[in-house]
């Protein structure tokens, strides 16, 4: 199966099984709080980090629905962090994949209404998950907090917020951005092994990858926001100038090379595998994107 094959395969899987989720709820009186959390939840988007999280429960062995728990929680994660994001009181953007924001749709209250929602759904979406190993689903759960709380993604958004308008040292910047972005990756990538039954081996080198392919990321969206149009990335662009990013710390050049050295350590790391080739097309590609 290509790359382009298997990633819709994965993507029009997440989709579906997120619809069906919250279809359930749709005689519950609070509609309009599904409705605003539906807005955002299944605006499209890369599904990037379920797509990790079915890849590596694959890898492991492991049917890679197995994972559409763990999958379909980060998701979850992922969207109302960025609902959050986008109000008034912190990045105030009003446009997110090509649709003005949640909060510009249905008021700033219900948008931040609709991201708790979201963030607490997530742990009952991934509680479901029915988990090879005895015993692995409160490590599960516990990863999960961790790095979509206060030592992962929210203690980033907190140290992005007190960096203020100083500029801040190489180390600062990557504390910044391998919680905000790495660690939900990493959570993808970690949940999905464990959904799959990994090996040890197998485990850390999940996270390993996570850790590389994060930066990438990160790096490279902070490319795209200087060389980027508002068509190609569906929001506003030239948003992060006067912001602490790796093109404003490096230059372009400079982050180029870096995105290629993260790509390459990621890629390493997925010698514990042996049918990886998806997962390497699938590094490559998000590491050198347009959008």
């Amino acid at each position: 199966m290509s790359l382009d094959d298997r990633s819709r395969e994965y993507r029009e899987y997440i989709e579906t099984y997120l619809r069906d989720f919250y279809a359930q709820f749709y005689g519950e009186p609070q509609k309009i709080l599904f409705e605003a959390m539906e807005y955002s939840l299944l605006a499209g988007g890369k599904r990037l980090r379920p797509i990790m999280a079915f890849e590596f429960c694959r890898m492991c062995g492991a049917g890679w629905k197995q994972a559409a728990p763990f999958a379909a929680a980060v998701e979850m994660i992922h969207t109302y962090s960025l609902i959050h994001d986008d109000l008034p009181c912190m990045d105030n953007d009003d446009f997110r994949r090509g649709r003005p924001t949640n909060h510009k749709v249905y008021g700033e209250g219900m948008a931040v209404l609709a991201g708790d929602a979201l963030l607490t759904d997530a742990f009952l979406m991934a509680s479901t998950a029915k988990l090879p190993k005895e015993g692995d689903m409160a490590d599960a759960i516990g990863l999960l907090a961790e790095c979509a709380g206060s030592l992962g993604m929210v203690g980033g958004q907190v140290l992005d917020i007190l960096s203020g308008e100083r500029e801040l040292s190489e180390q600062e910047v990557l504390d910044i951005q391998s919680r905000k972005t790495g660690r939900l990756i990493n959570a993808a990538c970690a949940l999905g092994a464990i959904a799959g039954g990994a090996s040890e081996a197998q485990f850390n080198a999940a996270c390993q990858f996570a850790a590389g392919v994060g930066l990438a990321f990160q790096i490279r969206d902070d490319m795209l926001d200087v060389i980027g149009t508002r068509e190609e990335m569906g929001k506003g662009v030239g948003t992060d100038a006067a912001k602490n990013t790796f093109v404003r710390l490096y230059g372009l050049e400079k982050c180029e090379k870096l995105v290629e050295q993260y790509t390459q350590y990621a890629i390493d790391a997925l010698d514990a595998f042996e049918d990886r080739e998806y997962m390497v097309s699938l590094a490559k590609s998000l590491t050198g994107r347009r959008v």
